[in-house]
């Protein structure tokens, strides 16, 4: 049975979704479109997806029961280890997908956005693997906050162009991978998140599923359950959380936390957290929830995690909000913070600053000693060394 939180034909999650895009962009959104669903479920690519997942990526990757953090919380929390996969995060879940089907559809060039960089790695990284031009657009701040990754695109032989516009952070460097695309539409541009037009946020959600797959399959071996009670991930576009709570949607026995970025505080004018801020609107080709003033200007997100200061979220995301099947909570840098530094003390994993927000929940929930909790760690924190030393030499 098709879920009910699937795409329809045109794309639209109840009212977000759907492709609003110049007319010279039309071509490549409708070749995508016509060809992903066939190329995704066909023979050919399954055998080289799930390949290089296993031998490249590294997969599966571990879901490991935390048993200090488990103790102080009195519940039965387990981390899905996507810090482990190669590149560090999530993302390359989706660019192996992406990679294998821009070839497919014949396209040499790439481009990409990143705000974390961690995106930006994992395309770069195929890149290479696949022989591909690759150049990826980037915030002039987030360049300077993310070295290190900017770094290893450049080794992966990369281009980085920095977006100097705006905020200089991941919603501009967006805005400069699009106009880009619009000048030179014979490039494949391989989104990150669940964003964008159709079919974007469904292709990547597709390609993200993987975890909660995986996490089904683990979930059955160590609990003898396939379910948990809850699954918490963070949510800035919302890749990692739609590959978490994928194959979890239409079982209301699962609880579903979407985590955002408060930053310095939801009313504070420096935040992230767009379901509590935002209205509907349209942002990079999608309607969706996103912060906007009283002229539909975009409001600028602030977040100490690069990854998470985006000011909307995906037509998915915006849809499991209005519908309340998810429950979307925030925390701030400081909480952030903390929650990073608790369980690289409790369990020896340094987090990324993004997968700290899920962690932050923690102790605002109100937790059974039976409750099975599945947290989404979707990155390592190396990236965020800079950010975690100015903190400590702070105090």
């Amino acid at each position: 049975m098709k879920s009910k939180f699937q795409p329809n034909e045109h794309g639209y999650y109840g009212q977000f979704g759907g492709a609003f895009i110049p007319e010279l962009l039309y071509p490549n959104v409708k070749e995508l479109e016509d060809n992903y669903l066939d190329i995704i479920n066909s023979e050919e690519f399954q055998s080289a997806y799930k390949s290089l997942l296993k031998d490249y990526v590294g997969r599966p990757s571990p879901l490991y029961l935390a048993p200090r953090l488990s103790e102080k919380y009195k519940a039965h929390i387990y981390l899905k280890r996507e810090d482990l996969n190669h590149t560090g995060a999530h993302k390359v879940n989706n660019t192996i997908g992406q990679i294998l089907i821009a070839k497919k559809l014949g396209k040499t060039k790439i481009i990409a956005e990143t705000g974390a960089g961690q995106h930006g790695v994992a395309t770069a990284t195929v890149c290479a693997l696949m022989n591909l031009d690759c150049t990826i657009f980037m915030g002039e701040i987030d360049i300077k906050r993310q070295a290190p990754n900017v770094a290893r695109m450049k080794m992966l032989g990369a281009k980085v162009v920095a977006a100097t516009s705006g905020s200089k952070t991941l919603k501009d460097a967006t805005n400069e991978a699009i106009r880009y695309w619009i000048q030179h539409p014979e490039t494949y541009y391989l989104i990150g998140s669940v964003v964008g037009p159709h079919p974007y946020p469904d292709m990547v959600a597709r390609l993200q599923a993987v975890i909660s797959e995986e996490m089904k399959l683990q979930l059955k071996e160590q609990t003898g359950s396939e379910n948990p009670d809850t699954i918490i991930a963070c949510v800035g576009g919302g890749s990692n959380a739609a590959g978490a709570f994928y194959h979890y949607l239409d079982d209301e026995a699962v609880e579903l936390i979407a985590v955002e970025a408060a930053g310095l505080g939801v009313n504070s004018g420096q935040s992230a957290a767009t379901s509590q801020l935002g209205e509907v609107g349209v942002i990079h080709g999608s309607k969706t929830i996103l912060m906007q003033n009283e002229y539909g200007q975009i409001v600028e997100p602030y977040s100490i995690s690069a990854g998470l200061d985006y000011p909307g979220v995906g037509p998915l995301h915006a849809y499991l909000h209005e519908t309340k099947r998810a429950q979307f909570l925030n925390a701030t840098d400081e909480e952030a913070m903390l929650a990073a530094l608790e369980l690289t003390k409790l369990e020896g994993i340094i987090p990324a600053l993004e997968s700290a927000h899920a962690l932050a929940v923690l102790p605002k929930l109100n937790l059974r000693p039976d409750q099975v909790v599945v947290v989404n760690l979707s990155g390592r924190g190396d990236k965020d060394l800079e950010a975690y030393i100015n903190y400590l030499d702070k105090d």
